[in-house]
């Protein structure tokens, strides 16, 4: 197996590209150390020390490290646990997380017409885009022209992130979508 491995505009979050399916569907976010008992693969690429988050995708992993660290250091380990998860052939998300994976949140009520457009430009022309930079941008609600999207991978803490949400996403679904007034992001709640 070969790994590649590509940089993201987060210069604390590297891509790492095994070259086969990662997630079947959806993505999952590790943020934390203590997150990742949902997912074997996440797991092991904890045992690296100085590694922060991990986010898996469709055909991508991106791992965030810890502040300090050097991923000259870091990125043969993480290179090594990656490997070692294919070669044993456990899943990489446990049965019971599988059914749980990252995705919009439901929203209902009178702007449901509303919410299926902005869910439909997110997943045609943000979300491609995004994960070609290591993150997933997910819905998680419309509330008086407000949008509220988390974001995740190598867009969470990444310095151009805010510039991501109001220049491109924020304009974007401004233009499509004449009742959005704002992008705002969130946070990740456990």
């Amino acid at each position: 197996m070969f790994i590649q491995t590509e940089s993201t505009p987060n210069p604390a979050t590297l891509k790492f590209l095994p070259g086969q399916t990662v997630m079947q569907a959806g993505s999952a976010d590790f943020p934390a150390r203590e997150a990742a008992g949902a997912s074997p693969l996440a797991e092991r690429i904890f045992t690296v020390e100085g590694v922060e988050g991990v986010f898996l995708g469709p055909d991508f992993i991106t791992v965030t490290k810890a502040e300090g660290r050097d991923w000259a250091h870091l990125k043969p380990g993480v290179l090594g646990a990656i490997l070692e998860h294919y070669q044993s052939g456990a899943p990489v998300l446990a049965a019971d997380a599988a059914a749980q994976q990252t995705g919009h949140a439901e929203h209902s009520g009178p702007d449901g017409e509303i919410v299926v457009q902005i869910k439909e430009l997110l997943d045609t022309r943000v979300r491609p885009a995004v994960a070609q930079d290591g993150g997933d941008i997910t819905f998680h609600g419309f509330d008086r022209g407000v949008v509220y999207l988390h974001m995740q991978g190598a867009c969470a803490g990444c310095p151009s992130s805010t510039m991501t949400l109001k220049m491109g996403i924020e304009n974007l679904l401004r233009h499509y979508i004449p009742e959005v007034t704002e992008v705002r992001p969130v946070g990740l709640q456990f």
